[in-house]
């Protein structure tokens, strides 16, 4: 199954088990989503990350260009609880 696939059934998992109430808001989060242009400043495959410094689980900063001057980085995005 192509990840296509596999967001389109989870989409219909969503409107078939979802209450409605659930359903309105999560519409109305995505149209407003699409609506703000964010996907349009969104960095594509292939595309180099900015800069940045962030704390490491340690609580240590850790920046990005000095970490790829000594090895591959992996960056893992969260969206948090929703």
């Amino acid at each position: 199954m192509s990840l296509q696939e596999k967001i389109e059934a989870k989409k219909r998992e969503f409107q078939e088990s979802a209450p409605q109430e659930k359903q309105e808001v999560m519409g109305r989060a995505v149209k407003a989503l699409i609506e703000s242009g964010a996907a349009d400043r969104t960095l594509g495959e292939g595309d180099t990350a900015p800069d940045f410094t962030l704390n490491n689980a340690e609580g240590r900063p850790v920046n990005l260009r000095t970490a790829l001057d000594r090895r591959p980085v992996v960056l893992g995005f969260y969206r948090g609880r929703w």
